[in-house]
């Protein structure tokens, strides 16, 4: 399986580590550690001696009760970053079609939207390059989608979603060579729903594309081991391998060198 991203073709024959870079001031995990855009693009080049795939650059938190950012800032941020690495695969995390159209023109080559492109004009815009895109579910906004997520059956709710959105990817002329989905882990979910869909993932095969899994320092590994967002490196292994074991083929991480060994190490088992 390849992944068309924009002037590169990703192999899936492996699972891709992608690495995350935001240029933030209240991001979960590192906000303001690589707001300001040198520091980030230092970070970026770090992950990229590391072994990262592709990296995945935001100028928006998204973390739950999150503000908004203006079109203006969240360019601002993410800009110069671009610009710097466009030699390299760089996935946008965005949800604004405005964005998006400028990080395309500035070497993005992967749209990744929390919304799904669901906002008016977002289709449209990665509809006309050939960029690829992760599709995302999420309950619910940021400023909100934690403070009482429900579902019937949220495997199959989150299911029926996401493949509502690649119908309409491939309606609007997005090719499925160029489409990725992920869950949402942590997204307008408790720790129950988070584990549910982990431990069901192989269901999602069925959507015909590749699954992106974000588990990384997420607030369900606090839950669950008791430790703070910088300790929890150990669970967020465990958590990657687990979606491995479900058929993720890209893991979205903040510390890449060691998943890096762990996904070299679940393909050394999985040949042998």
């Amino acid at each position: 399986m390849i992944l068309h991203c924009g002037r590169f073709e990703l192999g899936l024959e492996r699972p891709l580590v992608m690495g995350v870079v935001n240029v933030t001031p209240d991001s979960f995990s590192d906000g303001g550690k690589t707001l300001d855009a040198q520091a980030a693009i230092s970070h970026a080049r770090r992950l990229i001696d590391e072994g990262v795939d592709l990296l995945d650059v935001g100028g928006e938190s998204t973390r739950p009760g999150a503000a908004p950012v203006a079109d203006e800032e969240e360019l601002k941020r993410i800009l110069p970053v671009l610009e710097a690495l466009r030699g390299f695969p760089l996935s946008v995390d965005t949800r604004r079609p405005r964005v998006m159209q400028a990080a395309l023109s500035a070497g993005a080559s992967m749209i990744n939207d929390i919304e799904a492109l669901r906002a008016p004009g977002a289709i449209e815009a990665v509809a006309k390059s050939d960029c690829a895109v992760c599709l995302m579910h999420m309950q619910g906004a940021p400023e909100t989608m934690q403070q009482d997520p429900s579902y019937g059956d949220v495997v199959q709710e989150v299911k029926e979603f996401l493949a509502g959105r690649i119908a309409a990817c491939e309606k609007a002329g997005i090719a499925r060579n160029r489409i990725v989905a992920d869950p949402g882990f942590g997204f307008g979910k408790t720790a129950e729903h988070n584990l549910t869909l982990l431990k069901r993932l192989p269901e999602f095969a069925g959507l015909g594309v590749p699954i992106l899994a974000g588990w990384s320092r997420k607030s369900s590994l606090g839950r669950i081991t008791g430790r703070d967002t910088g300790e929890r490196l150990a669970g967020s292994l465990a958590a990657a391998l687990l979606a491995l074991l479900g058929g993720a083929r890209i893991l979205r991480v903040h510390d890449v060198k060691e998943t890096r060994d762990a996904v070299l190490m679940f393909e050394a088992w999985r040949k042998a």
